[in-house]
Parts: C-alpha cells; structure tokens; sequence
C-alpha cells in the first residue's frame, strides 16, 4: 500500500521556497515515507514543544527537518513543516500548525 503525500499550505510554500537541489533531496524522503510511513522518528515534548502523535524525518544531511504525521484513516502522510531545526524553529512552526 503507498500512502498519499499531502502538505499544509505553508509546509507547500516551505518546501517550494528552497533551491532545487535541496529539494530534490526532500522529494527522495518523502517517496520513502508513501512506502513506509514509520521511518521517520517520533517526536514528542521537547523544550515544551508538543508534537506528541508527529514524526521527523531529516534530509539534507540533517540540515533539514520534515514534521509529519500519518492519517492512517485516509492513507495519507499530511507534512504540516520543512525547515532548519536552529533554535527548534521547525519544530515551533509545527505546533502552531497541528
């Protein structure tokens, strides 16, 4: 079964705001996630930051972070934040989008 890759909107304009190489790299994560959602690493509450039920997953060499979750009802991995984890920055922008 392959999952469904749908991004909040400003996840979309994250993702589209970086340069073709990185995104090309971001693209070869997210076809690993359609095929195995769990790959990603669970993120929890960090510097009272609740992502409790979200997942990261890094590209980039770990420059950048991919904040997702899985909606297994719709088969669908929904990508609520892309970005640099300086000063947990991706991190916030996630929880104020879940």
């Amino acid at each position: 079964m392959e999952y469904k890759i749908q991004f909040h909107p400003l996840a979309l304009q994250e993702f589209l705001s970086l340069d073709k190489g990185v995104q090309n790299l971001v693209k070869k994560q997210l076809e690993k996630l359609k095929v195995s959602p769990q790959l990603g690493e669970e993120l929890g509450v960090k510097n009272n930051i609740d992502l409790s039920g979200y997942r990261k997953m890094y590209a980039n060499r770990k420059h950048i972070r991919i904040v997702y979750s899985i909606l297994q009802e719709i088969v669908t991995i929904n990508i609520i934040a892309i970005g640099k984890r300086e000063d947990m920055e991706v991190y916030k922008i996630a929880e104020e989008r879940k």
